[in-house]
């Protein structure tokens, strides 16, 4: 569509705008907005991006296409009253407690009050505090706090296709909340904070770790060490008034020891590290054939999706641990005992981008003896509130030098923090043990059909590596819908839950958009075309390092250090839902799986037509319908259990059929019994 629409008395083109909200932008307008993401599907709800035409008609100007010959305001005194009263009515329902909120200074609620004039609130408090959720390793939930934005729904929705949180209820009584109304570490989050980075309030937030490394480096008996991922070090400077992209890395380890951290060892060593593991793992699986594809397994949203979801899947994962989770097994298993320190006393203190990796370093698997491999994870926003509590004057730091011997790391290890960088990693040192040639750079596609993936072919001598790429748990079930389909197929998949991968993380400053996603991997990429390593296998340090302790890649000694294994994970807690009256004298007991995979494929409808035939056939004495969470079967889903046999790949059609030669075999036996 061409053409022009009037803003404010100035003619701009129509060229391809989706809506009047992007128009006015483009025409130098800040219209204010809490529910409008140019990422995300148009919600219409918050009414503060709202324009007036000529005909003095109101319109959402996020959700009105523009039209040739329009004519639109965007700040007369009636929009700026009904902006004003918006802001209001949100305050009527919000917990105003500001100064203690972990959003203080950045919440958009706060900047939108403080610039349309909203210094007073006409309306009384919220008489009712609901309890703050704190079950999750990796995310706080404050009801209090919501504004009803939906920006948190849409996200786990639509980019990450999970559904953990939604709306509930209808007019005053709606809200945002878990499914099932249970807490987040019930339900099936898989804790990668992208609700957390697009919160426009303190409604949701980075749980913090802040107060325990605090206590273990005032401890006097405690060792305390720390070691930063890649994307922190392109982040945290705009934490301090620096440039996305900018990279920081030696005023971090300077601010680092002023903390007082003992040591300060570079995540990038154990990221080259984990490339030769997973590549000597992958170069095996090809060439035998088994267990292709190999997925990635650096990132522990998507790992937990796949326990969750794809459990059939879950020998596909590389074995290899993290970097963070390798460096923590290092620094217990071999440093701590070289320094003559008992393990415990030894504090493993990491700085991630990523929430997620708050509730990895958590797993059983990472921990012996009651002892955790990583004691403590902490975002880019932590670390950055650690060093103003401090009063550490970040821009003045003269910089400093990571400590021995975890200092050194190569261009292949800086890539781990942006999507595509570790499936290159991976190439670049396939490439040199089979062919011995140098293949630094990977040319990634978009892959018809599959937004969001990324593929390319690699030769490897006589043989062809299939490479495919995908950010956003989203467009990772579309891929492995695609794959399941036979319309695509790949041997090695690399998988980041965040856009953008670590670089877009749900723990890197905010704002968190596309903008600073791009700014952050440009800077990433920078570092490893500055290095003159690049290659993992070049590391000088990984020889000694396999010498002193490993043996040799993928040895005996490596798996028990480096590597793990991962399970079927139960998605949603608790023992039912729906509360159906339970018969006095039922002969049959029905359950119907809800939890998030078979809920997915329509177990709620399963649900109502159990209900409905039982109720209508006169079956209601005699039957006991009830949900249960899990049936541990979700490759086969939706799931039924009638009298302890178990039928699966239900449909609704098949309801009338199951029910009935059931309960007509439960009568024939109870008529045989009597």
């Amino acid at each position: 569509m061409s053409g022009y629409v009037t803003i404010d008395g100035t003619k701009v083109l129509i060229n391809g705008q989706r809506n009047l909200l992007e128009m006015v932008r483009e025409a130098g307008i800040d219209l204010p907005t809490f529910c409008y993401h140019s990422e995300l599907s148009i919600y219409g709800a918050c009414r503060m991006c709202v324009v007036e035409d000529a005909k003095g008609t109101i319109l959402g100007s996020c959700s009105t296409p523009p039209v040739d010959g329009m004519a639109i305001k965007t700040n007369t005194p009636r929009l700026m009253r009904i902006r004003r009263m918006m802001l209001e009515l949100l305050l009527a329902n919000h917990d105003r407690d500001c100064t203690t909120c972990v959003k203080n200074g950045r919440c958009k609620l706060q900047e939108l009050c403080a610039r349309l004039g909203v210094d007073r609130v006409r309306f009384p408090r919220r008489d009712k505090v609901v309890p703050i959720d704190n079950s999750s390793p990796s995310i706080l939930r404050d009801e209090n706090k919501c504004i009803l934005c939906g920006d948190c729904v849409r996200v786990c929705y639509e980019r990450q296709g999970t559904g953990a949180i939604d709306f509930a209820y209808r007019g005053a009584q709606v809200k945002v909340t878990p499914a099932y109304g249970r807490r987040m570490a019930d339900v099936n989050c898989v804790n990668c904070g992208q609700c957390v980075a697009i919160c426009p309030t303190g409604a949701l937030a980075v749980r913090p770790e802040t107060d325990q490394v605090w206590a273990a480096i005032r401890d006097p008996k405690k060792q305390v060490v720390v070691q930063i991922a890649p994307a922190v070090r392109v982040a945290v400077g705009e934490e301090f008034g620096m440039k996305p992209g900018k990279i920081s890395t030696g005023k971090i380890v300077a601010a680092l020891k002023k903390l007082g951290f003992d040591h300060v060892f570079d995540t990038c060593f154990t990221a080259d590290l984990t490339t030769i593991e997973e590549t000597n793992e992958f170069l095996g699986r090809f060439l035998s054939g088994q267990r292709l594809p190999q997925f990635t397994s650096c990132c522990p949203a998507w790992v937990m999706c796949v326990e969750q979801y794809y459990p059939e899947k879950v020998n596909q994962l590389s074995s290899c641990r993290s970097p963070q989770q390798m460096f923590g097994s290092l620094l217990k298993r071999y440093y701590a005992k070289e320094r003559g320190i008992d393990k415990s006393d030894l504090y493993v203190v990491s700085v991630m981008p990523c929430t997620a990796k708050k509730f990895e370093a958590q797993r059983p698997e990472f921990s012996k003896d009651g002892v955790r491999d990583v004691d403590a994870v902490i975002t880019t926003q932590e670390l950055a509130r650690m060093i103003k509590a401090a009063g550490v004057v970040f821009e003045a730091l003269e910089e400093e030098a990571f400590d021995s011997p975890f200092s050194f790391a190569t261009g292949a290890g800086v890539i781990y923090g942006y999507t595509g960088g570790v499936a290159t990693a991976v190439v670049r040192e396939a490439a040199a043990i089979v062919t011995k040639e140098r293949v630094m750079e990977v040319e990634l596609q978009p892959v018809e059909g599959l937004p969001g993936v990324r593929s390319a072919d690699v030769t490897l001598g006589e043989h062809t590596v299939r490479l495919a790429v995908v950010s956003g748990l989203g467009a990772a079930r579309d891929l492995l819908a695609a794959m399941d389909k036979g319309a695509v197929a790949y041997d090695i998949v690399e998988v980041m839950s965040c856009p953008g991968g670590c670089a877009g993380g749900g723990g890197q400053p905010t704002p968190n958009e596309t903008e600073q996603r791009l700014a952050r991997t440009k800077g990433l990429r920078n570092a490893d075309k500055r290095q003159q390593i690049r290659l993992a296998q070049e590391n000088p340090l990984m020889g000694e390092l396999y010498r002193r302790w490993l043996d040799k890649p993928n040895s005996h000694m490596a798996h028990a250090a480096l590597h793990t294994t991962y399970g079927h994970r139960r998605r949603i807690g608790g023992n039912g839902h729906e509360d159906f009256p339970k018969p006095e004298f039922a002969s049959t007991e029905v359950k119907v799986c809800v939890g998030s995979n078979c809920y997915n494929k329509g177990s709620r409808h399963l649900l109502k037509r159990f209900a409905e035939e039982i109720s209508s056939r006169g079956l209601s004495e005699v039957v006991d319908l009830r949900a249960v969470f899990c049936m541990e079967e979700c490759d086969r889903g939706p799931g039924v259990t009638i009298n302890g046999r178990e039928f699966f790949g239900v449909t609704p059609d098949d309801v009338p059929h199951i029910l009935l030669e059931v309960v007509n075999g439960a009568k024939e036996k109870d008529k045989v019994h009597k």
